[in-house]
């Protein structure tokens, strides 16, 4: 079943209601308003003309995608009720179930449809000017992902024009990678504005865990069509380049996040950066003891120590040893050095996070211009490689693996290195690799990377 251009089986059901269930419940962040660390972007939240202003039927609001230059059924798709396509419609919806008001109540923060601690991600944040359509129940609208509409929304439709000068009258640069991932991070894992960071606390009050892979995360909201005017005026996507990208901008974005006053939470850490369960495994006493973490040749820490969840500089350090290889070394080291440092002090561990973070912007833009040829092969390749693949020691990491895999064979299809119906026979690999992280309490080490294996071993076979 092809959805948006990815071929899609097991992946819907187990990646979606299970490891990003965080979408699906829509009580995990959904993307938001601007990325407001280190200039990433450059929007204000002002000017917002709501829904309404989108739907008329000579411009997004059809029932049938019939437009000649864009489908105009983007709205119905966007408040798809069945699909994940349609969760960021939903997102202020459920902050009125039950879920969400056990977790309001137990951190004291009242009704969850007017805490700002809810607001500043189920909804499209308005710190500044609205129009009289915009609502706060319209959840995360179109404004949220493609910029305040007030300086744009009158002449982007207007004969002659261009997304050049839509961009510089507000619109978000949706099509450059880095931009994307920056809009979908203030979410999707958090930003230094205010109401916009899901806490240790919030999770223990339960709150899903959170989750984000930007090709695959786009893919299942894409609302367009790549055709041939789509390519004319935006270009063609790389999926690839669209992976690597969202890995590095988000190391950068955990990295910078935890030295600021958002990494401690009183006396103690910020537990939200760290790899929750690594630790969290089934626990029960016994004569014997069993041991429930393992040791990971990418984290030299303490035995017992909680690591810090690696799970982006993981695949980073796979894209890069292909497209970047200049880099790679350096953001080896400056990997482990900060996980080394997580075992002395804030300071050394807070100084080395800002050398790895300033090597993960660099990878970032080194892998804006990566691509094409073999790249999409060789990164199935380093994934499962003797540096990486023993790396998957943990569930956020081995989640991020299987998703890797299917974007990377996504592309290849994509790229027409491989046929749909040769990347359709080995559905049945990837979906038990997605099996294998169906749920954090049935991960088992060793029979994810046995079927994460035989899946690349199946795309290695295509080549």
């Amino acid at each position: 079943m092809a959805i948006g251009g990815h071929i899609v089986g097991l992946r819907i059901g187990a990646l979606v209601t299970s490891v990003a269930a965080a979408v699906v419940l829509g009580l995990a962040p959904i993307i938001g308003s601007s990325a407001s660390l280190a200039g990433q972007t450059a929007r204000e939240t002002s000017g917002l003309e709501g829904v309404a202003s989108c739907a008329g039927t000579t411009c997004h609001g059809r029932m049938e995608a019939d437009g000649v230059i864009v489908r105009q059924d983007e709205l119905m798709r966007w408040q798809e009720p069945s699909t994940p396509g349609g969760a960021h419609s939903r997102a202020f919806t459920v902050l009125s179930y039950p879920r969400a008001r056990q977790i309001t109540a137990t951190l004291g923060l009242g009704e969850p449809t007017a805490a700002p601690a809810c607001l500043g991600c189920h909804t499209t944040p308005a710190s500044g000017t609205t129009g009289r359509r915009f609502l706060p129940g319209d959840g995360v609208g179109c404004e949220a992902c493609h910029g305040p509409a007030a300086g744009w929304i009158a002449s982007h439709y207007t004969v002659g024009a261009s997304h050049a000068a839509n961009i510089s009258r507000g619109m978000t640069a949706l099509d450059r990678p880095a931009i994307r991932a920056a809009v979908c991070l203030d979410c999707h894992f958090g930003s230094g504005k205010p109401d916009q960071f899901v806490s240790h606390r919030m999770m223990a009050a339960g709150h899903p865990r959170i989750s984000f892979e930007l090709d695959l995360f786009s893919t299942l909201q894409q609302h367009h069509d790549e055709d041939a005017d789509y390519i004319q005026r935006k270009g063609r996507t790389d999926s690839v380049r669209m992976w690597a990208v969202g890995q590095a901008m988000a190391v950068n974005r955990m990295l910078t996040l935890y030295a600021t006053p958002k990494g401690t939470e009183g006396a103690f850490p910020e537990f939200y950066f760290f790899d929750c369960h690594s630790c969290h495994r089934r626990i029960y006493d016994g004569e014997d003891r069993t041991r429930t973490w393992e040791s990971n040749p990418g984290r030299p820490i303490p035995a017992g120590m909680p690591p810090f969840n690696d799970e982006n500089m993981i695949l980073l350090a796979a894209a890069a040893k292909v497209a970047a290889p200049g880099l790679a070394a350096r953001f080896d080291g400056d990997s482990r050095a900060f996980h080394a440092a997580l075992a002395k002090d804030r300071g050394a561990a807070v100084a080395a996070g800002g050398r790895l973070a300033a090597t993960a912007t660099a990878l970032a833009s080194a892998l804006s211009s990566a691509g094409g040829g073999d790249t999409a092969f060789a990164m199935v390749d380093a994934i499962a490689g003797p540096g990486i693949a023993p790396r998957f020691t943990d569930y956020a990491g081995s989640v991020q693996g299987v998703m890797a895999i299917d974007t990377l064979l996504n592309a290849l299809v994509k790229e027409k290195r491989i046929t749909i119906g040769a990347a359709a026979g080995i559905r049945a690999d990837i979906n038990r690799a997605y099996a294998a992280v169906k749920e954090p309490n049935g991960y088992r080490t060793a029979d994810f990377r046995a079927s994460l294996g035989q899946a690349v071993r199946s795309i290695r076979a295509l080549r």
